[in-house]
């Protein structure tokens, strides 16, 4: 461990399916944040949900609908996205999609 810290490295992270084609590897988390790979599936569907968590996202490679309240915006490789925590939200993957998210706090409902 390092002084403060720790480190994650990727072959210790598991994958786990979420759901059908929505794929998670939680890659770090302190008490005050949390680091998540997702890979979605193209087809693959977020169903509209809210959670406490504020959420910030950054596309690696490919292109997602992502819906925030009633707007909705194709979000692609390069593009991010901010979610104050309590606003619903919804994504459908046009394509194969990697992404990485933060949330503030980590979420409970994830797995360490």
């Amino acid at each position: 461990m390092a002084a403060d810290g720790n480190y994650r490295f990727s072959r210790e992270a598991p994958q786990d399916e979420m759901r059908p084609g929505v794929h998670r590897r939680v890659l770090g988390t302190t008490g005050r944040l949390m680091l998540v790979e997702f890979f979605l599936e193209r087809g693959a569907e977020v169903a509209e949900h809210s959670h406490h968590n504020d959420q910030v996202g950054y596309v690696i490679a490919g292109r997602l609908q992502f819906t925030m309240g009633d707007e909705s915006r194709e979000v692609l490789s390069g593009d991010s996205y901010s979610v104050p925590g309590g606003l619903p939200h919804s994504a459908r993957a046009i394509t194969d999609v990697t992404l990485i998210e933060v949330f503030s706090p980590p979420r409970e409902d994830f797995p360490r």
